[in-house]
């Protein structure tokens, strides 16, 4: 196909001529819209790898974002030179693109499990690809007006409008369509290898007379090193992403899933000093959730104390794994226990994996237990029932979707649920480790309207660990046994009374409360846990 070029400025082009121009015309829209979509995908991409290895999805995105524009603009003042060979200079940039971005995700956890350089890594990459997405639309443009000379709004209007709805699909095509189908790795590799077929082939076609022989075998010989790359990449990710992923975990990884909400591992090893026990691991991004060894210290200490008390109806938020929901069972007036957990897969585990099933006692094949797979934000916003007690054993509040889990405006959620006579217990993080995360937790449910009874116990696996237990109104619940309480391993009367103590050098703290507005839990937690 040939180019044709009306002499006048939006004139009208010969009859004969115009299916041509128009044909060739489209054809280079379509290639901004598919360009954009990729482009915009490789933000994405960027962002939501960051956000599950490091967990600060407003910090990964304000980097990766604030990179890529800043970027964007100096690839779109470097294209200038290139204006004079816009077709071959389009192919080089698009098949450059389509590696790098394609590789892009690989790269970047390859640099976190063994390199422990996420951090430059990703600015670098951010910035090479913006380079990259700058430089096109500039050719686009010279490409565009090669084809039929237009007025620079018309041309500017036609370009953008392609690049901005191709954008949306983007934005839909990832969270929708690519992660669920392919998953973050073979995604940005399906990616790369679209982005290199619509820059080629728009090359190859519209423009193939632009090029000289030389050019069209470079441009060759280019897309065969990519194809090859990528073809590559897709066929050993499986084994990449098992390897890097051990790199990360002390122990052998025996169960790893990546659903849409985050990354669920289980791990199992050996104990060691002699021990014959295994130690059953859970890590929800990366973080640990809890320890077979010890996990029952944890799960005793955060559930037994508020069921001294009314107890028939209790409301779990959160332990998608089953330890706590186990606990609570063991009290046979207990008559229902509503399970809020958002995600559905780390149930499914609960449910399926046998090992996580004989240390939760099956807790979910209980007749008594209900599992509502939803945002406990959200699913408490429009809740009529009533519930005796409420447990929040929710992930700790390091990124932001957790974070307002941890506010004023959700325990005060929370409240309206209570029954009389009801209470409700938080885990609330380390109050050695994270001093001003926990008192400012303890703010947080206190400005709800609670009193508050703050205790503390020793996990191994986690350190010295808090609670908050609370009532709404100004009486503090009575932190103590059940008086029917069931047999406990670590959890006694002197324990739990020693438990309401905290030494001088981490005791109270007089730190404000988080809210929806101001979530200072997270910025709290952030600095606090650096380094851990």
């Amino acid at each position: 196909m040939t180019t044709e070029v009306p002499a006048a400025v939006d004139g009208e082009a010969p009859a004969a001529a115009r299916p041509r121009w128009r044909l060739a015309r489209s054809a280079v829209l379509v290639a901004v819209f598919v360009c954009a979509a990729c482009g915009l995908v490789y933000e994405l991409a960027l962002v939501a790898l960051g956000s599950y290895l490091i967990g600060d999805a407003v910090g990964q995105a304000s980097i990766v974002l604030g990179v890529m524009v800043f970027a964007m603009g100096v690839g779109a003042l470097a294209a200038k030179p290139l204006q004079s060979r816009a077709a071959a200079a389009f192919a080089v940039v698009e098949l450059v693109l389509a590696l790098l971005g394609g590789l892009s995700v690989l790269g970047l956890y390859a640099a976190f499990a063994w390199l422990d350089l996420y951090g430059p890594a990703l600015v670098g990459t951010a910035f090479v690809l913006g380079l990259l997405i700058g430089a096109e639309i500039p050719l686009l443009m010279v490409m565009l007006q090669r084809i039929r000379q237009q007025s620079a709004g018309s041309a500017v209007a036609d370009l953008f409008a392609a690049d901005y709805v191709g954008a949306l699909l983007g934005g839909l095509a990832f969270p929708f369509l690519l992660i669920p189908v392919f998953g973050q790795l073979k995604g940005a590799l399906v990616v790369g290898a679209v982005n290199a077929v619509a820059g080629v082939a728009l090359v190859c076609t519209v423009f193939r007379a632009e090029l000289s022989r030389r050019a069209r075998v470079a441009v060759g010989a280019g897309s065969v090193v990519v194809a090859l790359c990528l073809g590559y990449a897709w066929v050993t990710a499986a084994d990449f992403e098992v390897t890097a992923r051990q790199q990360l975990y002390r122990d052998p990884v025996v169960h790893a899933e990546r659903s849409r909400y985050q990354e669920i591992v289980l791990t199992r090893s050996v104990r060691e000093v002699g021990h014959a026990d295994t130690d059953l691991r859970l890590f929800l991004n990366g973080d640990l959730q809890f320890s077979s060894v010890d996990e029952y210290r944890y799960h005793e200490a955060l559930v037994h104390p508020a069921l001294n008390g009314p107890r028939g109806e209790v409301l779990v938020l959160g332990a998608g794994d089953g330890l706590a929901v186990r606990e609570i069972l063991r009290y046979p007036d207990v008559r229902r226990v509503t399970v809020v957990d958002l995600d559905p897969a780390v149930v499914a585990l609960a449910r399926s994996e046998p090992q996580l099933r004989e240390l939760n006692g099956d807790a979910f094949a209980d007749p008594r237990v209900r599992v509502v797979n939803v945002d406990a934000f959200g699913w408490l916003r429009s809740a009529t029932e009533r519930f005796d007690v409420v447990v929040a054993d929710l992930p700790d509040p390091d990124e932001t979707a957790t974070a307002k889990l941890y506010t004023v405006e959700f325990y005060a959620l929370v409240r309206a649920v209570l029954a009389d006579g009801g209470r409700l217990v938080v885990q609330s993080g380390s109050p050695y480790f994270a001093p001003r995360s926990y008192w400012s937790i303890e703010a947080s449910v206190r400005e709800a309207g609670f009193a508050t009874v703050p205790y503390h116990v020793d996990v191994p696996s986690f350190g010295d660990w808090g609670f908050v237990l609370a009532a709404p109104g100004a009486a503090p619940p009575a932190l103590a046994l059940p008086a029917d309480a069931p047999r406990l391993r670590f959890l006694t009367a002197g324990t739990l009374a020693s438990a309401a103590n905290f030494p001088a050098d981490r005791g109270r703290l007089d730190v404000p409360a988080s809210t929806l507005l101001r979530p200072r839990v997270l910025e709290y937690a952030r600095v606090e846990w650096r380094g851990y």
